[in-house]
């Protein structure tokens, strides 16, 4: 749709709204009506979300709010790819923010919600300056929302043999996601949403918090649309049922408490729970303990679909899914690409593959003909791979789902491959929030095609749009795959031999050890 930009700023004017709780003002910039830090619930450490004690007044949702605390402090890296925001970190962090072009009631606009990465430890709704949801709601006619909730040992730590009261305390941070969505059903239409065309979308550990809301049962008709970007990892990334006895008690021990003052857990400052914990949870891990930080399989939460079966209620709800080239290979590579002679590339495809490197070499260009041999030494499959086979099992389960590969190369270190985050503006509209990701005559136009398909999805279950090749749906034998690129096209089972010989070569390559092999790739 076409947008008149304007600087316009409107407080002093704007109707309050009133929802479930109380009455709330926002502010509206640029057309756009902006909610910020919106408490969807409440909750004491370690138990279920409650709804959010009533007010009286008017309450300002014009500011951020708390973004849950982390294990580990933030250092700022990467800025050029990723660009982030750090925020104020507190356990009160089960908030929202909302942007939208309308506050009439019998709007009825798709509703977008988007849950953040950082596996389930780290990162927030406002962590990169590409989930700013402005542009996506403007140029989509949508409303959008952002969800903060709680991460690491305060969203994912079983305790739930110690008392009822921490039933799900291994799946808090989830249950905590299934309240903002109960309150976005409960409230979404005064902000001219529709809370029966909700679509839930993230990436990495958004993309996991999406397939882990499919199974389970509490989250039933909450949404009806999923997209789970770079979101299904290998069999390292481990969503563990074992007995949390090992780790609790470590960390009592390490506290000082008795195994008969757990409660003391629920009050301790978090700083000090952390430093425990991190202490702890190394050994346990190299142990194969279970040490949280993940969902627990439980009678909340089934599992994962490809390795337990997909609900029934899980396939009702069409899916995008997909994942970009490099994802993990962050790291400056050592040589030019387009100067480095054959000779030598083929040598460090030959240290790096082994005995493989030269069928590996052959299959790479035909599969990818446009693009350099020296991409093979950053092509993913600790993502790709897996992302096959969810599709494959959705689809085989009765499922429809759309596959995508978002292939571009970028014009950093010399032809950089697209990595992890890297189609995140692409989707949100905001390339002009990450300089980076700005190529002449490439970039507006990718955009433009990559956005309308997830509005398209969003608004009708398919992403069809007439700026893209016509997208099918995958079947079980049938993977048909949408490579956003300079020239977009739809691709069917093209790289399944060439992802077959990978792992052959590199039989243990996986998401744990992937930071060793962008090592590798650079000598």
């Amino acid at each position: 749709m076409e947008i008149e930009m304007t600087k316009q700023f409107n407080y002093d004017d704007l109707p309050v709204i009133q929802t479930r709780q109380g009455k709330i003002r926002g502010y509206q910039s640029g057309g756009t009506y902006i909610f910020k830090g919106i408490v969807y619930a409440r909750a004491k450490r370690f138990q279920k979300p409650e709804e959010p004690e009533c007010w009286d007044g008017i309450k300002e949702a014009t500011s951020y709010g708390y973004v849950s605390p982390m294990l580990q402090e933030d250092v700022p890296n990467g800025e050029l790819m990723v660009p982030h925001r750090y925020w104020i970190q507190n356990e009160n962090c089960q908030n929202l923010n909302i942007w939208t072009q309308s506050l009439d009631k019998t709007a009825m606009r798709p509703v977008l919600v988007w849950f953040h990465g950082g596996g389930f430890s780290m990162g927030s709704s406002i962590e990169q300056k590409a989930y700013n949801g402005e542009n996506m709601s403007k140029y989509g006619d949508v409303v959008v929302v952002t969800v903060n909730h709680r991460l690491n040992i305060l969203g994912y730590l079983d305790l739930s043999q110690y008392g009822e009261k921490y039933a799900d305390s291994a799946n808090a941070g989830q249950e905590d996601l299934i309240a903002a969505l109960k309150w976005i059903k409960e409230n979404i239409k005064e902000f001219g949403g529709n809370p029966q065309n909700v679509t839930i979308f993230g990436q990495s550990g958004g993309g996991m918090k999406v397939s882990g809301l499919m199974q389970m049962k509490e989250a039933d008709g909450l949404f009806q649309k999923g997209i789970i970007m770079s979101g299904v990892p290998d069999k390292s990334y481990k969503y563990s049922d074992k007995d949390s006895t090992p780790l609790i008690t470590a960390l009592l021990e390490e506290l000082n408490f008795t195994e008969d003052e757990v409660e003391k857990l629920e009050y301790i400052p978090y700083a000090q729970l952390a430093q425990a914990y991190n202490k702890v949870s190394p050994k346990l891990e190299a142990e194969g303990e279970y040490v949280g930080c993940t969902p627990k399989p439980n009678d909340f939460y089934k599992g994962e679909g490809p390795d337990v079966g997909f609900r029934k209620e899980a396939t009702k709800i069409p899916l995008m899914i997909g994942s970009v080239f490099g994802e993990f290979y962050m790291k400056p590579q050592t040589f030019f690409k387009d100067e480095i002679s054959k000779e030598e590339l083929m040598k460090r495809i030959g240290a790096r593959f082994g005995d493989w490197g030269e069928e590996l070499s052959d299959v790479f260009q035909e599969v990818y003909p446009e693009k350099n041999l020296a991409d093979l030494l950053t092509l993913d499959t600790v993502f790709r791979c897996p992302t096959k086979k969810f599709i494959k099992e959705f689809a085989k389960s009765g499922g429809k789902i759309y596959s995508y590969l978002f292939t571009l190369e970028f014009p950093y270190q010399h032809g950089k491959t697209a990595w992890h985050c890297s189609d995140i503006p692409f989707v949100f509209h905001n390339t002009e929030l990450v300089p980076v990701t700005n190529i002449p005559e490439i970039s507006d136009k990718l955009e433009k095609q990559m956005f309308d398909a997830v509005i398209h999805f969003a608004e009708t279950g398919n992403p069809n749009h007439s700026g893209i090749p016509q997208w099918p749906v995958s079947t079980e034998e049938r993977e048909a795959t949408m490579i956003f690129d300079r020239v977009c096209t739809v691709r069917f089972n093209f790289d399944d031999y060439l992802l077959e010989l990978h792992k052959k070569a590199l039989p243990n390559l996986t998401l744990a050890n992937i930071e060793q092999e962008d090592d590798q790739i650079q000598h």
